[in-house]
């Protein structure tokens, strides 16, 4: 039974595909990409249809992850087929829970950062799109350190499944 995690940030053109990018090469590293999905979305449709920002897809390919992405917008109807819903920043998470079906399937949505032990206080990972290729070397960075963390959760549920 496949294990299916969403992305999802404002646009589904920097945050979230940098996230999902990262997040796909950890759970192939871990030998888990035959049991985990792994998928991206924003919380609007303006850019459905649209690749990801040529800064995104830059800072990706700058740091060796494979690229390719196209924008989508996301549907309540997801939900009951997500395990895990992560989303990007506070506004995300309060969005996400609302469009939720169900308490059940709020409480699939998480944040991001939440997985990272030295995130602190703030759990966003601020919005690059409006700012220069440092701001998307700065998601990257924040994005791969809570992915160990995210990864080593996601084994649990799947070994859980599997035990």
């Amino acid at each position: 039974m496949t294990y299916r995690v969403c992305f999802v940030c404002t646009g589904n053109i920097c945050r979230s595909p940098i996230a999902e990018v990262v997040f796909r090469a950890r759970v192939a590293e871990a030998g888990l990409d035959s049991l985990v999905e792994v998928d991206s979305a924003g919380t609007g449709g303006w850019h459905e249809g649209d690749g990801a920002d040529p800064r995104t897809v830059a800072v990706l390919e700058e740091n060796g992850y494979a690229t390719g992405h196209t924008a989508r917008q996301f549907q309540p109807s997801w939900f009951s087929r997500l395990d895990l819903v992560v989303a990007l920043d506070s506004g995300h998470l309060g969005a996400l829970r609302r469009l939720a079906p169900t308490e059940e399937d709020a409480r699939k949505v998480r944040l991001l950062r939440s997985y990272d032990p030295a995130a602190g206080a703030d759990l966003d990972v601020p919005d690059p799109y409006y700012g220069g290729a440092d701001g998307f070397e700065e998601c990257l960075e924040m994005v791969e350190a809570a992915s160990t963390g995210l990864l080593a959760a996601v084994r649990a549920d799947v070994e859980g499944r599997v035990a």
